[in-house]
């Protein structure tokens, strides 16, 4: 068989829906597409369903796809995590040469982007793992691609990324992050903002349902008439659409015949991993994800269902009030979600030396992905205003929005445990706020037990150095 003619500026392999999507995302916007999957049927099938869209070129083998791109080759690969993506990484790197770029826009591990960057630079391929936020709607009209990898890498690639992504004031979705792994790195946090904004929601839902007993259908109107607030967000906006629809062949709302248990694909747990190596504590995202590990846990839920609940408090006497407690308490805590997420990525770029600009991420963020938010470009002010803030706290805007929610916060999580009602992300962000903001914390007492059981030492208010009390013998104090 003839190999086909270098026409493709960019090729893309592995057509599952995000693949199939972004080959035609690249297509629509004027590029010639070298399609490739490991089953021919999968290619064929999206050139008769799409190839009007623009100029698909059909590889059956890999060497077909090699043969297919212009040079410096570039190919996007979109397959499954793990050990799939080296397979394919290898596959492409066997008819792949020097100075030829692969481009993994999967929900890699960044440690494993690391690895890959470094061993394919001994053979002079160049790599970017590229994050991708959208879903299917977004691989399709524009998403929020993260890029990270050689600054040569981005060079040849970066325009055609930046095309393609999702375009907010006509600026595009897609920038430069920083070498190696920091794109995947990025994109992991992003998603880790994700699991806390959506337990966020998830606990407001919760708190209307069960303290004001109101139905579905008005939770959502509620959700809808948030959407034209500082709320306003892709997640609220289509958390009133889930809560309007109606089962068809119950008649019940949907959400109440969806199974109570949220799954999860492991880069929430990969970035509360990674805050702990850091760190960094990033409590409402780790609640999230242990929020979603419990509800899998049918069986102990079953066992536990009997428990007693003490006395619990009757409902809020004021229905609206409480509604807007919940809202002020929303959004305090969504700040809280991206502030921990931003200090994690500072934290993650000082470790790894990658010089990423937290104001670009806010910037790339408002259009395509998930947790595209209004209030993004109040992120992207206050890091352009402040390049080195210490925290989003400290913002202006944000700390005005936190401090004049704090009350209605307050209100909202001590109702919840009056009545029952668990809001981890709730609470552990009001925790996380008040720990922030107290002038003495409990951990003196904590280094004075470290050191009591097993000399770690401490320091003191008034004196330079470690010391050491003796507590076996005198307890007298000496320096460590």
């Amino acid at each position: 068989m003839t190999a086909p003619s270098p026409t493709a500026q960019i090729g893309v392999t592995g057509l599952a829906v995000m693949g199939s999507n972004i080959a035609r995302n690249f297509a629509r916007n004027g590029y010639s597409v070298a399609v490739h999957n490991r089953s021919i049927a999968k290619t064929d099938a999206l050139i008769a369903d799409h190839g009007g869209e623009g100029n698909f070129v059909r590889a059956e083998t890999m060497a077909d796809f090699a043969a297919a791109l212009q040079r410096p080759r570039r190919a996007l690969i979109m397959v499954q995590a793990g050990d799939a993506t080296d397979a394919v990484i290898e596959e492409i790197a066997a008819v792949f040469e020097p100075g030829d770029i692969i481009i993994d826009g999967g929900n890699a591990l960044y440690t494993d982007t690391i690895r890959r960057e470094a061993s394919l630079a001994e053979r002079g391929l160049l790599f970017i793992g590229a994050g991708i936020s959208g879903g299917e709607e977004g691989a399709l009209l524009g998403p929020s691609i993260m890029p990270g990898g050689p600054a040569e890498s981005y060079a040849a690639v970066g325009p055609m990324l930046e095309k393609v992504a999702a375009q907010v004031d006509g600026e595009p979705c897609c920038t430069h992050i920083g070498p190696d792994g920091s794109g995947h790195f990025v994109k992991m946090v992003h998603n880790g903002i994700e699991y806390a904004d959506m337990q966020l929601i998830g606990e407001a839902y919760d708190l209307m349902r069960k303290a004001l007993d109101m139905p579905v259908a008005e939770i959502g109107t509620v959700f809808k008439a948030w959407n034209d607030t500082e709320l306003a967000s892709y997640l609220i906006e289509i958390t009133a659409d889930v809560l309007a629809q109606v089962d068809a062949a119950t008649g019940k709302p949907l959400v109440d015949v969806i199974v109570d248990e949220a799954g999860q694909k492991g880069t929430g747990r990969w970035t509360v991993k990674s805050a702990l190596d850091l760190g960094i504590p990033v409590t409402g995202i780790a609640e999230a994800v242990f929020a979603r590990a419990l509800s899998s846990s049918r069986t102990q839920r079953d066992a536990a269902a009997g428990l007693a609940a003490g006395t619990l408090a009757p409902p809020p006497a004021d229905a609206a009030a409480f509604i807007d407690d919940i809202r002020a308490a929303l959004y305090a805590s969504k700040v809280i979600a991206y502030a921990q997420g931003f200090d994690q990525i500072s934290a993650g770029s000082r470790e790894y030396g990658w010089n990423v600009n937290p104001g670009a991420l806010a910037t790339i963020w408002r259009g395509g992905c998930i947790i595209r938010a209004q209030f993004l470009n109040r992120i992207r002010e206050a890091y352009q205003e402040h390049p080195e803030l210490p925290s989003l706290l400290l913002a202006p805007y944000f700390r005005d929005a936190v401090e004049s929610g704090i009350d209605s916060w307050r209100r909202v999580v001590a109702t919840a445990a009056t009545m029952g009602i668990p809001v981890p992300a709730f609470g552990s962000s009001l925790a996380y706020y008040d720990g922030l903001r107290a002038e003495r914390l409990p951990a003196a007492l904590t280094q004075g037990l470290r050191d009591y059981f097993g000399a770690h030492t401490y320091r003191r208010i008034d004196a330079e150095g470690s010391f050491h009390t003796l507590w076996s013998s005198d307890r007298s104090e000496i320096t460590a």
